[in-house]
């Protein structure tokens, strides 16, 4: 367990906390591509850190961040005409572009230098992954953008289910981390079978094993940390160990460990204190579903099972609307999906989970090692200014979740490196 001083370490990602600072010292995953779909369209809110801002595609497709409010009278540009490579303020006129250059205002008599002396707080992007990424830190230091663990070239095959979740982010990481609660909450779907290593269709995922019990090793890194959940495999368990290996890339990125059909990554953004994004991944090659089909797969479409911002229609006032019938034929939840199981967990927790008085045991070892670790990394930026994983000598695209069965002698550490 946790001090309360430690959670909030943990936890606070607004109003300049120390967590906010390590996150904002990344490439932030602001929005999808696909929410920007053509130059000259609708601008979108963009809610990250509890700040706002809007995002909007420009006449030649570049993709502009700037601060919600019009520096002139603070209205906000959500609202503006996207057109002629600039977005402008309905209220006056004013119209910025992609830089935060004011190019536009019309309000201003004839003559007047003010144009030449306003310009919006405006953010550099890149686009990359199926997402917008955008920096968010000091303008001073910016980093060059490297390839996400998830999309290692420009032509990889990335799907994403998207789900904006009433909790704090750390909750939701945690549940991406723990290996061993998937032998309980998703069972139904992640069915334990007679195969050589883990495999998927469009119905569920496989594993060759039957241990609900893993044997947890962890061992951090300069990125974040890396745990291996050790299991008795179905063929050969006196011969042989079945190998889950994880990697948690801070802040925001989680290596789940891949099926013999596509990779598995989730990446989770704080909206604020107690609101998030969760990012549900799947990509690789050929045999990676395309994006209906993943979220058909986990029961999150848009327009069916989520609304136009992302919320499930799966709520605490309609019961995430479990099944209770198909429990009693055998479903373990009453709930379809991999991600919808999770976030009935993490939501019923409440919005910021109190870490003072849970009750952890020996499977609950990498989420012992995240909150340490988180807890460590938010007092090291207060002492020194280093950021975790800002530094990483790893590039993201070298980082590997693993699965796998293998001889008792084998080092996990091993296998997952290229």
């Amino acid at each position: 367990m946790l001090t309360p001083e430690e959670n909030e370490l943990l936890t606070k990602v607004t109003d300049g906390a120390p967590m906010e600072r390590i996150m904002r010292s990344h490439w932030v995953p602001i929005c999808l591509s696909e929410e920007l779909p053509e130059n000259d369209g609708t601008p979108i809110l963009i809610e990250v850190f509890g700040c706002r801002y809007v995002a909007f595609r420009d006449t030649n497709g570049a993709v502009g961040l700037l601060d919600e409010l019009c520096p002139h009278r603070h209205a906000s540009l959500l609202y503006g005409r996207n057109e002629n490579c600039g977005l402008t303020c309905l209220y006056h006129g004013w119209k910025f572009d992609v830089n935060g250059k004011c190019v536009g205002m019309p309000s201003e008599p004839k003559g007047s230098d003010l144009i030449t002396k306003v310009r919006h707080h405006a953010y550099q992007t890149r686009e990359w992954g199926a997402f917008i990424w955008a920096w968010l830190g000091n303008e001073d230091d910016i980093p060059e953008f490297q390839p996400p663990a998830f999309a290692p070239t420009a032509d990889t095959k990335v799907s994403v289910t998207k789900i904006r979740i009433p909790a704090n982010w750390a909750q939701i990481m945690e549940g991406q981390i723990d290996s061993s609660h998937s032998s309980s909450l998703h069972s139904s779907d992640m069915v334990p079978a007679r195969v050589e290593g883990a495999a998927a269709d469009n119905k569920a995922w496989y594993r060759p094993s039957t241990d609900r019990s893993p044997r947890m090793q962890v061992e951090r890194t300069d990125y974040g940390f890396h745990y291996a959940a050790i299991r008795h495999p179905i063929k050969q368990p006196a011969l042989n160990e079945y190998f889950r290996v994880t990697e948690y890339i801070a802040p925001f990125t989680c290596l789940i460990p891949p099926n013999s059909s596509y990779n598995v990554t989730t990446v989770v953004v704080p909206i604020d204190d107690k609101n998030s994004i969760l990012n549900f991944i799947a990509w690789g090659g050929e045999t990676c579903p395309d994006t209906a089909e993943w979220r058909r797969f986990n029961h999150s479409v848009p327009g069916e099972d989520l609304d136009e911002n992302w919320v499930s229609k799966r709520q605490p006032e309609n019961r995430f609307l479990q099944d209770r019938a198909l429990m009693k034929q055998g479903n373990f939840t009453g709930v379809p999906g991999i991600p919808n199981q999770d976030i009935i967990m993490w939501v019923s927790m409440g919005v910021i989970v109190d870490r003072t008085t849970d009750t952890l045991g020996a499977s609950d070892m990498a989420v012992v090692e995240f909150r340490k670790l988180m807890v460590d990394a938010a007092k090291t930026l207060e002492a020194s200014g280093e950021a975790l994983g800002s530094k990483s000598v790893l590039k993201h695209t070298q980082i590997k979740s693993y699965e796998g069965v293998h001889s008792k002698e084998t080092d996990w550490k091993t296998l997952c490196r290229n």
